[in-house]
């Protein structure tokens, strides 16, 4: 393979920018640059000069990690470089000269890693969400995902399900052998009901993609109810227009806010009413209704009960004469002028969200994850057959499926795909 280099660190000016250089050529290639290399892992100043010109273009800190024992697996070389662009510019300038050495790919460096065998799919899935994590939960989930902490969890339902079939394959082809028993069925199932009852766990609770996406609340109500006053409270910033006249509010508007660590994505819609003759009104009340429709949580601003029960009603605009609490109904007075009761009303939000996403410390799948756990799962079903063919075909096609969320069998056609999100040095 072509040795690589990229900037791993941001876009320069920056007080340090890291190149790395990976592959066959990455101590030839440093070599060049520096002359004599320090030993592995130990940080040196040395001063770079371009090997065509001789030029002086940096001092920087040299580090070398021969492979296999470095982050891709091959021969990796980090210049620690002063962060300017010229001086950034002028080594890839220096290192593109070379034969054999190309700059990376997005997520080129991360790809070698996992072809290399030091990390599997989901820990590169991992680090992919820890890029991007915005909120504290993210990072949590990503983290654990790249520290393998999913990975460890589908090796040990391998492992189980590898001896189950170890044994009823031994049965079925050393069956006329005095020192091989016969497939203990009843064993076997209840082995593979406890991987099978681990994996049923994991896929009842909320994806990783919950963090990702946030949880999405809607403010339905009537015309003039004060969804957009109570949006703006609520992101504590001026993103709807606020105005008395009734119907102000046509399309959707969505503004993300993070609240202790967990995304939230808050939507304003049009007032819904029964019947209108404006026509850009009717096309804003059906995007509230399929806003409505694709929300976690409605928060309804109505003066009359909500149109379906999970809604949470709340007693809006409370501040204003003559709108005190009701006898009945609604679940709290909020007003957009008491900030004490927009926080009450983010603590029932929160409360409600909270058993929507992943709970810290829980393995959280993915969408890609959780469909070929649900394979794997779906083939331990069929274990219950007395057939011992049956049963080993389960086992196998059970295996198969975790396999593939670790990599380890079946996803080159997803992976261009995913490590092109990442960045160029990564």
């Amino acid at each position: 393979m072509e040795t690589i280099f990229a900037p791993s660190t941001g876009t320069p000016p920056a007080a340090i920018a890291i190149v790395r250089i990976s592959g066959s050529a990455a101590l030839t290639a440093a070599r060049a640059l520096v002359g004599d290399l320090p030993a592995p892992r130990e940080a040196r100043v040395r001063t770079i000069r371009d090997p065509e010109s001789g030029d002086h273009l940096d001092r920087a800190i040299v580090l070398v990690f021969p492979g296999p024992a470095s982050a891709t697996g091959e021969d990796l070389v980090e210049l620690h470089l002063h962060g300017g662009r010229a001086v950034v510019a002028a080594v890839e300038a220096s290192l593109s000269a070379q034969p054999g050495l190309r700059r990376a790919e997005p997520g080129e460096f991360t790809r070698r890693a996992l072809g290399n065998g030091r990390i599997d799919l989901a820990e590169a899935e991992g680090l992919s969400d820890l890029l991007t994590a915005e909120t504290e939960l993210q990072r949590r989930a990503a983290l654990a995902m790249a520290d393998g902490v999913l990975s460890r969890r589908i090796a040990g339902w391998r492992a189980a399900l590898l001896d189950l079939a170890a044994q009823i394959e031994a049965s079925l082809d050393f069956a006329d052998e005095a020192d091989v028993p016969p497939a203990l069925l009843g064993d076997i199932r209840e082995r593979a009901s406890s991987v099978a009852a681990e994996m049923a766990a994991a896929l009842a609770a909320p994806t990783v993609e919950r963090l990702r996406d946030g949880v999405r609340v809607v403010l339905a109500g009537p015309p003039n109810s004060g969804k957009s006053t109570l949006l703006n409270a609520l992101s504590r910033r001026d993103a709807a227009i606020v105005s008395p006249i009734a119907g102000t509010t046509r399309d959707r508007i969505e503004v993300s806010v993070g609240r202790e660590g967990i995304p939230f994505v808050l939507t304003d819609t049009a007032g819904l009413r029964d019947t209108t003759d404006d026509a850009i009104e009717q096309i804003g009340i059906a995007r509230a209704d399929e806003a409505i429709a694709g929300a976690d949580i409605v928060l309804w601003l109505g003066d009359d009960a909500p149109p379906a029960p999970h809604m949470l009603w709340l007693h809006a605009r409370a501040d204003l004469p003559g709108r005190g609490q009701p006898r009945e109904g609604p679940i709290v007075s909020v007003s957009a002028q008491r900030g004490e009761t927009v926080e009450a009303l983010w603590e029932i939000i929160a409360n409600h969200a909270s058993v929507l996403i992943p709970k810290p410390g829980d393995v959280a799948l993915n969408s890609r994850q959780a469909g070929h756990c649900s394979m794997a799962f779906d083939a331990l079903g069929d274990i219950d057959c007395a057939d011992e063919l049956v049963v080993a075909d389960a086992l196998r096609r059970a295996n198969a499926a975790l396999a593939r969320i670790t990599g380890d069998v079946g996803v080159e056609a997803m992976l261009d795909a995913m490590f092109g999100k990442f960045c160029i040095g990564k």
